[in-house]
């Protein structure tokens, strides 16, 4: 009976091994197997699996060079956008700084307007004033009313110029139609023809930018 289960088992014999090894018995008799050494022995030579040498999928260099060009474009794109808004924005800060500038140079244009034609009618009346109460009559009341008006036009003309208001002075200068007007023309006797020769009604400028053209008369050749 046993030489029968040891043919039966033959072929396992071999596979099991030394009995100092271990012995797994099947049905009395000895059987012996590498159990937990070949397994420790295999586990020791197998080892864990390396996380280093996991298949890894790396963008190609055209990819990546592809990629930078594109990040690069962007930063162009957007820095310059940066740059036009500050730009943009500086010149609105600008304009608008010189918008309230020129809203507290300017503000009173109108009043100056209005304020020049009481300064003709003043300097007008010294005139009269002044031919009533020449030597030729000794009335003493005109003489001092001439002189009373002589001082209010010096300060008036004084607070116009403290605000930036003044009367141009163009007798012998160049025509300028941004600042005169020609209501007649007249022979150029010892003048250059072009040149005023008269005023008839004065012209201001406040801040340098003229409220009211001045009236004048330009000389010409005279024609014989």
């Amino acid at each position: 009976m046993a030489a029968r289960s040891l043919r039966r088992f033959g072929t396992l014999l071999p596979v099991c091994g030394s009995a100092r090894q271990g012995s797994l018995h099947f049905r009395g008799s000895p059987c012996v197997f590498s159990t937990a050494a070949q397994q420790r022995s295999t586990g020791d030579e197998c080892g864990p699996e390396d996380p280093h040498d996991e298949p890894k999928h790396p963008l190609s260099d055209c990819a990546l060079e592809h990629k930078a060009i594109k990040l690069e474009e962007q930063v162009r794109d957007l820095t310059e956008r940066y740059r036009k808004a500050l730009a943009d924005s500086e010149n609105v800060r600008r304009r608008t700084q010189k918008f309230v500038e020129d809203a507290k140079l300017f503000g009173i244009q109108s009043f100056c307007r209005d304020l020049v034609e009481v300064a003709d009618i003043l300097e007008k009346t010294a005139e009269s004033a002044a031919g009533e109460a020449e030597p030729s009559n000794p009335n003493p009341a005109l003489k001092k009313i001439y002189e009373g008006l002589s001082l209010i036009e010096a300060k008036l003309q004084s607070v116009f110029a403290k605000h930036g208001l003044q009367k141009m002075n163009p007798v012998g200068g160049r025509y300028d139609p941004y600042d005169h007007e020609i209501v007649c023309h007249v022979p150029a006797e010892g003048m250059q023809p072009g040149t005023i020769a008269l005023v008839t009604q004065d012209g201001y400028k406040l801040h340098g930018r003229t409220i009211r053209h001045a009236l004048v008369g330009v000389a010409v050749e005279s024609q014989e």
